[in-house]
């Protein structure tokens, strides 16, 4: 998989050749899911034990290619996952029937609306137990054990129920396939009786997975590779713009030679931060309609033609729907299908396929880009600082993007750090991740947990708000008994600022905690863990000074407190316009 900021050489992009695997320890259930796992990359299996799913575990276990990681509640461990999933291609997570299945569903939502394929594994019941009128303990009281599996059928591209060997070898290995081929979470629940039993299925090593790979129609590609290089070279200021669905087609590569072959300058939609290469000499920054980037919106919204490559055009993408593009300008790019303005759209034409054609076509036009670069003013640095001033949150992210390089990623909550996060400048090999389809509030410290398991060689530097650390704290835990050294900047401005400027009201002021003393009491002495609380900038110099020197083997949590109501100009805007949005009357009867 293409790191989130860097072109790495990755193969074609739906074509997967897994390697063989070695002798399996035992010929059972468990032991071929352990194979498989370790297979497509799945090194760390983030889990919460239940009694469905023990005899599971102890044979995840055994594999000594495996790595199982407990957290603290199910809901973590498949934000875990998630995270693991943007760092490594694939995640997986395992928990127990129905309780834990359905406390694990909102992640695994997550991951299917953000196109992550994630394995959720689930111990189901005794394989005895199908077909009678028993009740079983973990369920809602009911003789029918399909309540999960109904709930986790719109979430996932593929269910497997797995109580009967003689066909297990079969739904481990479509379930698996199917997730990698469709790049969306999968569901599979194993029997808790089953783990531990051979079977002949699975005495030989398991053949390895070939995913055959996704071919373009030629002719639809030859034709929509014609007339996109038409509309195109009669335009005068044509830009670019990536999106979300660059990681799904695998395309960035393709993006990037678009780019170069092209001249015009490259923006990118807010949800595709971390896949554009922001260093590129055309990089203009983010287009988000009315809270773009400095100069960006201008220049999106005065070009006669706009490609947008694997865009999510959304309420919260679209800052409440109003964007000033025209459909009639726009070429649109997606995974497997291309449309160009109010005419012609092509079918089975996959992203990087066109890319790569389209490159060869184009025109150099940098017309647009010597228009930016005419008009760019850099961006102003905060207001310099009285002696022990209260601290902004302009100039927490002033002293964060200094710490940034191609040793970090950053990982931003849904909030304010959204809009602040946006504005870093990414060096060369950052990553960066958000939920910004899902925008589920908490995302980030799961995510943060097993991107930082996936990503050792990074520095993980994470922002959360208050209000979301508080939903999914408890996997602090997790991180300092896992040995990771990523910097949490907790920003304590009293409740959910996202939500105040859309709709403000009581329900949006928390009740504040000791977040530094939280994280020191899961601490607790065991492991490497330290603290710090800010209020002036001179105090954070000293915090990050101390994060990186003495403490750089550490996980680091910094307490940033801020006024309530210093939040970014841009979620003012954008706060405004979805409110506008939500608040729409109902359409004449």
């Amino acid at each position: 998989m293409e790191s989130a900021n860097s072109i790495a050489s990755a193969p074609h992009p739906t074509s997967i050749l897994l390697p063989v695997a070695h002798n399996a320890p035992s010929g059972t259930a468990g032991s071929r899911l352990a194979r498989r796992l370790v297979e497509i990359g799945v090194k760390d299996v983030f889990f919460v034990p239940g009694d469905f799913n023990l005899t599971l575990l102890d044979h995840l276990i055994s594999d000594p290619q495996l790595n199982l990681i407990g957290c603290c509640n199910e809901l973590n461990a498949g934000y875990a996952a998630d995270g693991y999933a943007r760092a490594k291609g694939v995640g997986a997570c395992v928990v127990t029937f129905t309780v834990g299945g359905l406390s694990v569903l909102n992640a695994i939502a997550g991951a299917y609306s953000e196109n992550l394929p994630v394995i959720c594994i689930v111990g189901g019941p005794n394989s005895n137990d199908y077909g009678t009128n028993r009740i079983l303990h973990h369920t809602i009281g009911l003789p029918d054990f399909t309540q999960e599996l109904q709930c986790f059928q719109t979430v996932t591209c593929y269910q497997a129920i797995v109580n009967d060997l003689s066909d297990a070898h079969e739904l481990i290995d479509t379930a698996i396939s199917t997730a990698l081929k469709e790049s969306k979470p999968v569901y599979i629940n194993i029997s808790c009786n089953l783990p531990g039993v051979p079977h002949p299925t699975f005495t030989a090593d398991p053949v390895p997975f070939f995913l055959a790979p996704k071919v373009s129609n030629q002719w639809g590609l030859e034709a929509a590779v014609e007339a996109t290089a038409n509309f195109l070279n009669n335009a005068v200021k044509p830009v670019i713009v990536g999106g979300p669905k660059l990681r799904v087609a695998k395309a960035q590569r393709a993006f990037v030679e678009l780019a170069d072959a092209s001249g015009y300058p490259i923006a990118l939609m807010p949800s595709g931060k971390g896949l554009v290469p922001e260093h590129h000499p055309q990089f203009i920054g983010t287009y988000w309609g009315a809270v773009s980037t400095s100069f960006c919106g201008e220049i999106v919204e005065s070009a006669d033609a706009y490609v947008f490559v694997g865009p999510v055009f959304n309420d919260y993408s679209s800052v409440g729907y109003s964007l000033l593009v025209k459909k009639e300008k726009a070429v649109i790019v997606n995974v497997n299908r291309v449309t160009i303005g109010n005419g012609p759209s092509f079918g089975c034409v996959f992203m990087a396929d066109f890319l790569n054609a389209l490159a060869k076509r184009l025109k150099k036009n940098p017309t647009v880009l010597e228009n930016h670069r005419r008009i760019y003013v850099p961006p102003c640095i905060p207001l310099n600082y009285a002696k022990d001033e209260p601290l902004r949150v302009n100039v927490l992210f002033k002293h964060i993007q200094n710490m940034l390089s191609g040793d970090t990623a950053v990982i931003a909550e849904i909030g304010d750090s959204w809009f602040n996060c946006q504005k870093l400048r990414l060096p060369e090999n950052c990553g960066y991740e958000f939920q910004m389809q899902y925008g589920s509030v908490g995302w980030s410290v799961g995510a943060t947990l097993g991107y930082a398991q996936a990503n050792k060689d990074k520095r993980i530097i994470a922002c959360i708000g208050d209000g979301s650390f508080q939903v999914t704290a408890q996997d602090i835990s997790t991180m300092i008994k896992c040995g990771q050294r990523t910097i949490i900047f907790l920003i304590n401005n009293g409740g959910y600022t996202i939500d105040v400027e859309i709709h403000d009201g009581p329900y949006n002021v928390i009740k504040n905690w000791n977040y530094t003393g939280v994280v020191d009491a899961i601490h607790n002495g065991e492991g490497k863990c330290w603290t710090a609380k800010v209020q002036t900038e001179e105090e954070l110099i000293e915090a990050i000074a101390t994060a990186n020197d003495e403490h750089k083997e550490s996980l680091c949590f910094i307490e940033v407190l801020v006024h309530k109501d210093d939040t970014s100009k841009e979620l003012l805007e954008w706060g405004s316009r979805v409110a506008s949005a939500n608040s729409r009357p109902p359409n004449p009867q």
